[in-house]
């Protein structure tokens, strides 16, 4: 019985890993920018004395799903879409270089232009921070102009320009924090040809109704090992009972 029982149990740790992939695609449906995780089974075979001819399944994420998303006109000023492959330079948590496709840019009360998320967008010169302004406004090269305040609007500055990085021919992985980077370490080269749909976002490229359906899958798979496992069980019992010396 042991062998019904461990293999459910890889089977159960599939379904559990699958579950959590899509969970957490299903709550960023509606994430400006967010990629979906990509979960798949792969056999992991056993080696060792008597194990030989044993495999087990193990499913996890694997990877992201980089098909874009749906670019929806805002007319909002600090919204940027990226056009093609091209991602955004930002600052994660630890300070590192990391990259993302969010373009909900946010001014922060200290001038600070961060994404959606909180994440500080870097320019040519590190993070970039805007003076204190009348209007802000990016455009399609990603050079930010500002209106200092009391300023004429027809006469703006250059603040600063958002770097852009090419993805093409680079190994990246996305973390737990929806963040891209460079699989080893190392950083993306800026491309500078790299073009923005300005006053415009992209959405999330996760379908719900897709992901709703896969979750009642797997959930129906995890329901079906643990009746493998209670069978097992129950078979156990039976075969112990036949066992026993009549009294």
């Amino acid at each position: 019985m042991d062998r019904v029982i461990y293999t459910s149990l890889s089977a159960m740790r599939g379904s559990s890993a699958r579950q959590t992939a899509i969970a957490n695609n299903l709550a960023n449906a509606q994430t400006p920018g967010f990629r979906g995780d990509l979960a798949e089974a792969q056999t992991l075979w056993l080696h060792g004395g008597g194990l030989d001819a044993r495999a087990v399944s193990s499913e996890e994420v694997i990877g992201a799903d980089m098909r874009t998303g749906t670019i929806t006109a805002t007319g909002r000023d600090l919204d940027v879409a990226m056009e093609g492959e091209a991602m955004l330079v930002v600052q994660a948590p630890n300070g590192e270089e990391a990259y993302t496709r969010r373009g909900d840019l946010q001014l922060s009360s200290s001038g600070l232009l961060t994404t959606g998320d909180g994440h500080p967008v870097q320019g040519t010169q590190g993070p970039v921070t805007v003076p204190p302004s009348d209007s802000v406004k990016i455009d399609t090269e990603g050079r930010i102009w500002a209106v200092p305040a009391g300023g004429d609007p027809e006469n703006p500055i250059e603040v600063d320009r958002l770097r852009l990085a090419v993805t093409t021919g680079s190994d990246i992985v996305k973390g737990l924090d929806n963040l891209f980077r460079v699989k080893g370490g190392g950083i993306l080269p800026d491309d500078p040809e790299a073009r923005l749909v300005t006053r415009s976002i992209e959405g999330s490229n996760v379908a719900a109704t897709t992901a709703l359906v896969e979750m009642i899958e797997a959930s129906r798979s995890w329901d079906n090992q643990i009746k493998l496992v209670s069978d097992a069980r129950d078979m156990d019992s039976a075969t112990a009972n036949l066992m026993q010396l009549p009294r």
